[in-house]
């Protein structure tokens, strides 16, 4: 049965719990092979997809008709039709598909491939693979420059985040960063590129042209273990003044002033928090918690939760229809 959570917070705060705006949520379950769609105005689940082994990576295309899924245990990237809801056909992505990222002119998909230390650069229009990039130890996070010349790959073994020429599919720097990085997001304006370290417990901002680390952020949370701050996904609001991140099996989302990269607040979620998506219209971030099996919405404007809903089981990936 579907739970649907208004959190204490939201009820103390007064705030609406519907979106001004209506859009699709969709949520891959790694747990129960599932896809949750979820509609922002009424919070409710309105469809599960089967989908295959393990899905982890969610996207959807820039026109909001496709959704692109690595189903990790099955060596593919499944594509599933938005009007249907229905699997359409799938990638060549290599073995073990964990996350990937669409270029901007949505023409081109990066994917880390974990068991086999690559990256693989997959044509959408053609379906078949343009390059596999070897990279370090245990590939994961995904993120390329909003001018699409730049993306980044992190290993987390290796504890680097690789910088790589989308001309030439070559690795141009090499950056060390704290253990286990899981994500990497730019900035809009394209001159940071923020990579979260899960064990080392930072984020560390680092420079696009320099390409050295300019800062790295810390969190420290009253009554909580340091080795409990885990941060994970990582996002940039449009306007480039704010960020937030995953904190993990802290069960918070960190609320961060982009610009003095200060923190301002952490925001109470589910349990294990692990990837987020905005919006469209940036008034809404959800958080998908793995332990807890549901997808939290936060209200943008007060950084504060507003209510959390039952999908499947173990929610890890999540992306909002675009339209």
């Amino acid at each position: 049965m579907r739970r649907l959570t208004i959190l204490a917070g939201a009820v103390a705060a007064g705030l609406t719990a519907s979106p001004a705006s209506a859009y699709m949520v969709y949520v891959s379950n790694e747990k129960d092979n599932t896809v949750s769609v979820v509609d922002s105005t009424t919070m409710e689940v309105v469809k599960t997809i089967n989908v295959g082994q393990r899905p982890r990576g969610i996207t959807i295309s820039h026109d909001g008709k496709l959704i692109y899924l690595c189903a990790s245990d099955d060596d593919t990237i499944e594509i599933i039709d938005t009007a249907t809801h229905e699997i359409v056909g799938s990638l060549p992505s290599g073995p073990d598909p964990e996350l990937f990222v669409l270029s901007p002119d949505g023409k081109t998909l990066y994917v880390a491939n974990e068991d086999d230390n690559l990256v693989t650069v997959i044509d959408l229009e053609s379906k078949k693979v343009l390059a596999e990039i070897p990279v370090g130890v245990e590939p994961e996070g995904m993120g390329v420059s909003p001018d699409g010349k730049t993306m980044v790959n992190t290993s987390e073994t290796t504890n680097m985040a690789h910088f790589i020429d989308t001309s030439t599919n070559e690795i141009t720097h090499n950056v060390l960063v704290d253990a286990r990085p899981r994500f990497v997001e730019f900035t809009p304006d394209g001159s940071e590129a923020w990579v979260s370290a899960e064990i080392g417990g930072t984020v560390s901002v680092i420079d696009n042209t320099t390409r050295e680390i300019k800062h790295k952020i810390t969190f420290e949370i009253p009554g909580l273990r340091a080795e409990s701050i885990q941060p994970v996904g990582v996002r940039i609001t449009a306007d480039g003044k704010k960020a937030y991140v995953a904190l993990g099996p802290a069960n918070r989302v960190a609320v961060i002033n982009a610009e003095t990269y200060e923190v301002e607040k952490y925001a109470l979620v589910g349990q294990r928090v692990w990837q987020l998506a905005f919006t469209p219209d940036q008034k809404t971030i959800i958080s998908t918690n793995g332990v807890s099996n549901d997808i939290t919405f936060i209200d943008v404007a007060t950084d504060e939760p507003v209510q959390s809903v039952t999908v499947g089981a173990l929610p890890w990936g999540v992306v909002v229809s675009p339209n």
